[in-house]
């Protein structure tokens, strides 16, 4: 007896959701390995065979989902760049005030950065208005999520200001210098460069809470950071 048409399209398509499903899984296996591949060596001097072997794939294998090298490059900064806004637009949407919500913005931030260092290594490395890279691939690769993220952050300053929490000033710079404390802290961040800072060079949490607090609060009422 055949099958009712209704019931052979539904096997086709969870047959269709499986391959799809199984196709993520193992794209995303191959961004995971890029990350770490080109986190430790770098864009010039990683190699696909590299990737391929750290993903437990065939190199042609990488070629299903990727153009090539520059195209994995763009896409895993493409990624980690869609999941960074998500956290953002959580944390600058937080039951709270703006700067508790600006709180929420930096521990979202750090939190980040700490659970992907490879990828923190990266953006440090190949984004940003000092840039190294004559070719600038991750920057041109995320400068919608970039744009996002200061528009995000400028209303935030906005509803900030207008509710006498946050300093005067052009939103779109407060989120500038905002966004520039952060990458700075990144950059010294033991847990993201993966270096021990020398003695008397450590700059915590707390103290990048602090640091905020007495950048943009009109009041101060004292540390608002949880000590690390």
């Amino acid at each position: 007896m055949a099958a009712e048409p209704e019931v052979a399209t539904a096997a086709v398509d969870a047959r269709a959701r499986r391959r799809q499903e199984h196709r993520d899984l193992n794209r995303n296996q191959v961004l995971d390995a890029a990350e770490t591949v080109f986190g430790e060596k770098g864009y010039e001097a990683a190699t696909l065979k590299e990737v391929a072997e750290r993903a437990g794939f065939a190199v042609g294998s990488v070629y299903m989902f990727f153009a090539g090298k520059a195209d994995l490059f763009r896409q895993l900064f493409i990624r980690r760049g869609h999941e960074h806004l998500e956290g953002m637009t959580v944390a600058a949407t937080t039951p709270g005030s703006p700067i508790e919500q600006l709180h929420a913005l930096v521990d979202h931030q750090v939190d980040f950065f700490r659970r992907h260092p490879d990828f923190g290594r990266l953006y440090l490395r190949y984004t940003g208005p000092v840039m190294l890279s004559a070719e600038r691939r991750a920057e041109q690769s995320m400068t919608e999520e970039y744009d996002r993220a200061m528009a995000l952050e400028a209303d935030l300053f906005v509803r900030g200001q207008a509710a006498g929490e946050i300093v005067d000033g052009d939103p779109t710079a407060l989120a500038q210098l905002f966004s520039g404390m952060m990458s700075a802290f990144h950059a010294i961040d033991p847990e993201v460069i993966s270096e021990a800072l020398p003695a008397g060079r450590g700059f915590t949490v707390s103290d990048l809470h602090e640091m905020v607090e007495r950048a943009f609060h009109t009041e101060q009422p004292g540390h608002r950071g949880a000590a690390t």
